[in-house]
């Protein structure tokens, strides 16, 4: 059973939900859509926990993956917008010890860009130390970059959040989840969250993991997937810097903070990031111009595929269903994405705890992405 509500031209987007659902695409899963700061879709539907009789609710809450990075570069574009953080400036300046092995002029702005180098570690760090933070501090501003940073790019899929994470922390005196929470997630009350507190661990759906599907992929995507089945191959160093792996089931994992991947939110709260982001409530909109501006371009050295980013922000292909030139966000493993368009005025959020692999794990988002915008590609 769909709840919720569609405004009137929306009803599209109701039909591509249930129809996701009908195709037996999702396990439960909601989706939210602003126009020019208005609410216009809130939807939710289908199992918060399979197996039992948890149904999803209008305040369930779902781990969305690196869906998060956005909203972790947007804590630290805003300190730049106040002046407290340089970004043409080393790292260094804020974090004395990051200067060590070559890093003492490795510039701020690469740490958003994924050209710092510091995709993977030379030796991963133990689950309960990452959790911890402090130590994979430590370990990140002892390695030594993999590449020369600002020469190539390539996908910083764990150690994103702790290294932008880190800046905000020594020049705020916050914890960047602390920092989101004070700064942007709290005055928009927003229910979003780097950093989960404990009160609201029941509310979070349980994650449906599907195995991956490599042998189904197409030939594009055949180099990514022989990569991750090499050990040494820095795509799966880069997705393997913790041993074991993060399993975001796990309260240990959804309190902590990992800003490259654990945010926790509801689809309305996402899509309401994004509307505050082009409604001027959390940058300034020549912020948002700078920080949307391609970076990077050509074969990312992780995905083995183009990634098009600007200063932390995703920027769609012109393949992507939610394609425009000026559209931006990000996506996270299994299909969740949340994106805003400045010139229709368009925010989208959508979560999901069925996390798909394969070709098709973008499909359901797309879907519904079509909907709210049919003239798309």
């Amino acid at each position: 059973m769909i709840n919720g509500h569609t405004a009137p031209g929306f009803e599209a987007v109701r039909a591509a939900f249930e129809a996701n659902f009908a195709a037996g695409a999702e396990v439960g899963a909601a989706v939210s859509v602003y126009l020019h700061g208005k609410p216009v879709v809130d939807l939710w539907g289908g199992m918060a926990y399979p197996g039992t009789n948890r149904l999803w609710e209008r305040d369930t809450l779902q781990v969305i993956f690196s869906t998060t990075k956005a909203a972790t570069a947007t804590c630290l574009l805003l300190l730049a917008e106040r002046g407290e953080v340089d970004l043409d400036a080393p790292v260094a300046d804020y974090w004395p010890e990051f200067a060590a092995a070559g890093k003492d002029r490795l510039m701020v702005r690469w740490l958003l860009t994924h050209q710092a180098g510091l995709a993977a570690l030379d030796k991963p760090i133990a689950r309960a130390d990452a959790l911890a933070w402090h130590p994979m501090v430590k370990a990140l501003a002892a390695q030594r970059p993999l590449w020369e940073p600002g020469t190539d790019h390539g996908y910083h899929a764990l150690t994103f959040g702790w290294l932008v994470g880190e800046v905000v922390r020594r020049v705020s005196g916050r914890s960047l989840g602390g920092f989101f929470r004070d700064e942007i997630a709290g005055p928009l009350d927003l229910d979003f969250h780097i950093g989960l507190p404990h009160d609201d661990l029941d509310r979070v759906s349980r994650l449906v993991m599907q195995p991956p599907t490599f042998g189904e992929l197409p030939e594009e995507m055949r180099e990514l997937a022989a990569a991750f089945m090499d050990s040494t191959s820095l795509t799966r160093r880069a997705y393997g810097c913790v041993e074991p792996a993060f399993d975001h089931n796990s309260p240990a994992d959804q309190v902590a903070e990992i800003p490259a991947t654990n945010g926790i939110c509801t689809a309305r709260a996402l899509a309401g990031f994004y509307a505050g982001l082009i409604g001027n409530q959390i940058l300034r909109p020549e912020t948002i111009k700078m920080a949307t501006i391609p970076q990077t371009s050509g074969p990312d050295l992780v995905t083995r595929r183009p990634f098009h980013v600007g200063l932390g922000f995703g920027l769609p292909t012109p393949t992507a269903a939610w394609y425009s030139p000026t559209a931006f966000g990000f996506s996270g493993l299994g299909g969740s994405i949340g994106y805003a368009d400045p010139e229709t005025g368009i925010a989208f959020g959508y979560v999901m705890n069925h996390v798909r692999s394969g070709p098709d794990a973008d499909e359901p988002a797309a879907r519904l992405s079509k909907a709210v915008n049919p003239a798309g590609p």
